[in-house]
Parts: C-alpha cells; sequence; structure tokens
C-alpha cells in the first residue's frame, strides 16, 4: 500500500513507561514516515508541549505518577492534536472513560501494528478533511461563534469559550453545516471517528453528550435526538467568511 504524502512530516508524541514496547511502537511509527518524541511520563511531555506541538499524542493509561486518563482530562480541552490510549484495560466502560474526557480514540493491547498505523492516519485524515472543508469560515448560531480555523466555540454574550476538544469540535462542524437535518450514528461516525469503531461503539453518543454541556442549559434542545435516526441541530445558523 502507498503511504500517504504529507508536505510535511507529521509528529507523534508516544507516552508509555514500557521501556521495550516504547521503542518498538516508536520505531514502527518513524518506519511509517513519522517524527516521534517518546516519553516514559507525564513531567516528560508536559516539558516537551512546553516547546513542541505534535499532530497526535499516543497515552498509556497506566502510567507512573500521573496516569493517562488524568493527563487526558488535563490537556484534552485546550489540545489543537488529536489523543488517543494505548492501554490493556479494553473494556467498554474504560473506553467511554477516555472517551468523555476528550480523547479522540482508543486503542487496547495488544495492538496489531497495522492497526496503531491506520487509526493513527485517520486522526490525521479527519483535521485535513475538516479544514479543507471549511476554511476561514465563521458559524453562528443563538449566541454562539464557531470559528472553524480558530477550532473555538465563543459565546458571543460574555466571550467565553467552550473550550471544546478536537472531537467535539469535528461533531459540531457536522451539525452546523447541515443545520436541519437529522444526521445517523453511522454518519457521525464515519465524519468524525472513521470506521475503526466497533459496530456497538457508543464513542457518538458520548460525544453528543458531552458537545451538549457544552452548549449549556439549553444543550438537548439546541441538539435534538431523532427517535431511530440519529440528531439533529435544531436551530438557524448563519455562515459567513472572514
Amino acid at each position: 500500500m502507498q503511504k500517504p504524502s504529507y508536505d510535511t512530516p507529521r509528529r507523534v508524541a508516544l507516552v508509555e513507561d514500557d521501556v521495550d514496547l516504547r521503542g518498538l511502537t516508536a520505531a514502527l511509527l518513524e518506519e511509517e514516515g513519522f517524527l516521534v518524541s517518546a516519553f516514559a511520563d507525564g513531567h516528560m511531555l508536559d516539558a516537551y508541549l512546553l516547546h513542541e506541538h505534535p499532530d497526535v499524542l499516543l497515552l498509556d493509561v497506566m502510567l507512573p505518577g500521573e496516569d493517562g486518563l488524568s493527563i487526558c482530562r488535563r490537556l484534552a480541552p485546550n489540545a489543537p492534536y488529536r489523543i488517543m490510549m494505548l492501554t490493556a484495560r479494553g473494556s467498554d466502560i474504560d473506553r467511554i472513560v477516555g472517551l468523555e474526557l476528550g480523547a479522540d480514540d482508543y486503542l487496547p493491547k495488544p495492538f496489531n501494528p497495522r492497526e496503531l498505523v491506520a487509526r493513527v492516519r485517520a486522526l490525521l485524515r479527519r483535521g485535513v478533511l475538516t479544514d479543507e472543508a471549511t476554511g476561514r469560515e465563521i458559524a453562528e448560531f443563538l449566541n454562539w461563534r464557531l470559528d472553524f480555523a480558530a477550532r473555538s466555540l465563543t459565546d458571543r454574550d460574555t466571550a467565553q469559550e467552550a473550550g471544546l476538544s478536537s472531537g467535539e469540535f469535528e461533531l459540531l462542524v457536522q451539525f452546523v453545516i447541515a443545520p436541519g437535518r437529522v444526521l445517523s450514528r453511522d454518519h457521525l461516525l464515519d465524519t468524525t471517528r472513521g470506521r475503526m469503531s466497533g459496530p456497538f461503539d457508543r464513542a457518538i453518543d458520548v460525544q453528543v453528550s458531552k458537545l451538549r454541556r457544552k452548549l449549556g442549559d439549553d444543550g438537548a434542545s439546541i441538539i435534538k435526538t431523532v427517535r431511530g435516526g440519529g440528531y439533529v441541530l435544531s436551530c438557524a445558523v448563519r455562515r459567513s467568511r472572514v
């Protein structure tokens, strides 16, 4: 299979305390053309993030000191990069917790190396498609202003940002480009998470619930559930270019 080409190599930050697995995973990604920075714990990651910005963060859950879920909770709200959790704890509950905290994907160990590479590329493609589709547009609905380029949602009354994760931002983009249209879970899964998720994955329901909370007390009435159909943005949207 031909590897996708990028203008510049994509950066991956890997946090894994198992030295052997860290080395093997880093070598695998480097062979696929990624620039990899690997760390043993969250403290080392924080020092890196002061000066560098990865495209994807691969984050083990079981880490010495601050665990991966705590790191994800702390970084995800303002992260301009994708976060994928890597863990031996692969139950549905653990996956849902990771997604609730802002992770974009969740891969249980032991994983197939090809699947890891495929998922990293899928996360990167989602970002490229969103940027190309939206350009420098602004969308306004009710008292909210969504800036596609800045990937931010701002309350126009208070000028405060809602602090969307990358997954919540991408989900909201799908709603604002199709207001009044019922979007099925399959459609939202395809356009925001890809087909790597299992058939019973609750990722979309989790993300919608989180997005509604960011929209405030009226979140459930802004994004309505359509029984047997999916979800719909129930308000008018005005889009403009800046």
